[in-house]
């Protein structure tokens, strides 16, 4: 016979849970219990997933942003700016391991690409297929050295230069520093037109006093400077329209964001006189400050075919030109062909020069 079983004080043995060795491996329940605790790669980085999409509908959308305070014009003016938000994005959802943000990241990217990724490629021609080069400068009224900025320019090789923000105090030295290179020249206000080629059917364009309500304003209030001209150059494939201009500046104001009335009002102007033009070969050059892809300007730009985007490397950028971070000095073209843009060395002005060969 056995032994009778010992019996425990508290009554028969009580059961208890056995827990796993270290070394043994958790229950069914349990990993299914840390499965759910634990986010896979599709739940992890949500937020960095919702931003990655409203950057695409912010690129892709660019054009339904209100333009209250300048918001609109604001945004468009830096536009190409927002494409660093995807690499850091990126970095972001691969430290999280997050493949949701990963996967909503191809809509901004795929739509910067779509909008910017043709600028990244050189599209300039052969040089035989120049017939003139144009060059286009906003020379800054506090430029320290107009006398160099002369003699930078008359080195450029350029067939027809375009100034803007001409000073009366400069004006005669741009005349004597230009004057041995370029024979035909002239300056309407603050802009001016100097020329290897003859020169004919020049005329001012106000842009200033212009409007339903142009009539109505006093004399006293009426600007007598001009800052656009319309002018015509004579070449051997024929006649050449060319428009100089330089739209009111903009002004980021604490109170009403971004400043823009001045240099839209200008814009509304001077599209009448681009539009009504007859020429079928144009060129138009000048400080918009904008960029192509503000809608206030597109009055002006409709019809015509920007030189960076046609045949330029890169996003051209004019200013500052310390650190250029937007193209607002433009050439743009109707009826000629552009073979070749660049932007040009700095000169004492804050904005760089552009230039552009263009061919028929």
């Amino acid at each position: 016979m056995h032994p009778p079983a010992p019996v425990n004080e508290q009554g028969p043995a009580a059961v208890r849970p056995v827990r796993p060795s270290a070394g043994e491996a958790p229950s069914a329940p349990r990993r299914a219990v840390r499965a759910l605790a634990t986010p896979g790669p599709w739940k992890r980085g949500l937020v960095l997933a919702v931003c990655a999409v409203l950057l695409g509908l912010l690129l892709s959308l660019h054009a339904s942003v209100t333009d209250r305070a300048g918001l609109g014009s604001l945004v468009e003016t830096f536009l190409p700016w927002f494409g660093l938000l995807v690499p850091l994005l990126l970095a972001g959802a691969l430290w999280r391991r997050s493949a949701s943000a990963v996967v909503a990241l191809l809509l901004p990217a795929v739509t910067w690409l779509t909008l910017f990724g043709g600028l990244l490629v050189d599209k300039s021609h052969p040089a035989g297929d120049t017939d003139l080069t144009v060059v286009g400068h906003n020379v800054g009224a506090g430029n320290p050295d107009p006398a160099g900025t002369a003699r930078d320019l008359a080195g450029s090789g350029a067939d027809v230069l375009a100034l803007v923000e001409l000073t009366p105090e400069a004006v005669e030295t741009y005349e004597k520093g230009l004057a041995e290179a370029y024979p035909y020249h002239t300056v309407q206000g603050t802009v001016g037109v100097w020329s290897r080629l003859p020169l004919s059917e020049t005329r001012p364009i106000d842009i200033l006093n212009a409007g339903p309500l142009a009539a109505t304003k006093p004399a006293d209030e009426v600007w007598d400077f001009n800052r656009a001209l319309r002018t015509t150059v004579t070449t051997d494939r024929g006649p050449l329209a060319v428009y100089v201009a330089h739209l009111g500046s903009v002004r980021l104001m604490p109170r009403d964001g971004f400043w823009t009335v001045g240099r839209d009002r200008n814009a509304g102007e001077f599209a009448e006189a681009v539009a009504a033009e007859r020429n079928e070969r144009m060129v138009l050059l000048g400080d918009l400050n904008g960029t192509t892809d503000d809608r206030a300007l597109d009055g002006v730009t409709s019809g015509l075919r920007s030189v960076q985007t046609e045949a330029g490397d890169g996003f051209g950028f004019t200013w500052p030109a310390r650190f250029p971070v937007a193209r607002i000095d433009h050439i743009l073209v109707r009826g000629v062909t552009a073979t070749s843009s660049r932007v040009l060395p700095a000169t004492g002005s804050d904005h760089l020069p552009v230039a552009a060969g263009i061919g028929w």
